[in-house]
């Protein structure tokens, strides 16, 4: 792995923990010598992450579609600044520089990300892990959802091991560092005949 994706808000949230976890991240990333991609803003934990990554000497690349530039104040200074035209090139764009994906705590946008990364993953479009790094239990109504969708038959046991989640950002890429995906298999059952 040489550079992971991080999903996170455009706002900090109400517990300083999330901005806490922004920071760990950004340090885990340096100890490691990893880049980071992410959506390009300087606002809210994405401004906390990559501040805190560039002060610690990381390779920050940020993606921001060009109408979201001016309203998420694009970060001046990044390693990098990608302005693209829409945000389906932005998650193609920050997919295509990425060799994993975490998601910190977010809004809808950050789910929407997270989503389409773990889709993309359990279709075959990519092998590169996916996980969520649980903030004091941020992520916990999320995984017990798809903990659900699995018992009533939506998400196979397989589906379900594509998305890994710690508490601890470290965790989080020492469990990159060792995943293996899943094998791919139908995700449609048999015609019945």
């Amino acid at each position: 792995m040489k550079r992971i994706c991080v999903f996170c808000g455009s706002r900090e949230g109400d517990r300083a923990a999330y901005a806490g976890a922004a920071r760990a991240t950004a340090s885990a990333l340096a100890a490691r010598g990893l880049g980071l991609v992410y959506g390009g803003g300087s606002v809210g934990l994405m401004g906390v992450l990559a501040d805190a990554a560039l002060a610690a000497g990381v390779d920050v690349v940020g993606v921001i579609p060009g109408a979201l530039e001016a309203r998420e104040l694009g970060h001046a200074g990044l390693t990098r600044l990608e302005v693209v035209p829409s945000m389906h090139v932005r998650k193609a764009r920050m997919a295509e520089l990425a060799d994993a994906f975490v998601a910190l705590p977010g809004g809808l946008g950050t789910l929407e990300e997270l989503s389409e990364v773990l889709t993309w993953a359990v279709l075959g479009i990519h092998a590169k892990p996916v996980g969520l790094l649980d903030v004091e239990g941020y992520y916990r109504p999320l995984v017990a959802f798809l903990d659900h969708a699995r018992a009533e038959g939506f998400v196979s046991a397989e589906q379900r091991r594509f998305l890994l989640s710690a508490e601890d950002p470290g965790a989080l890429l020492d469990a990159f560092a060792a995943f293996r995906p899943p094998p791919v298999r139908a995700w449609l059952p048999p015609a019945a005949t």
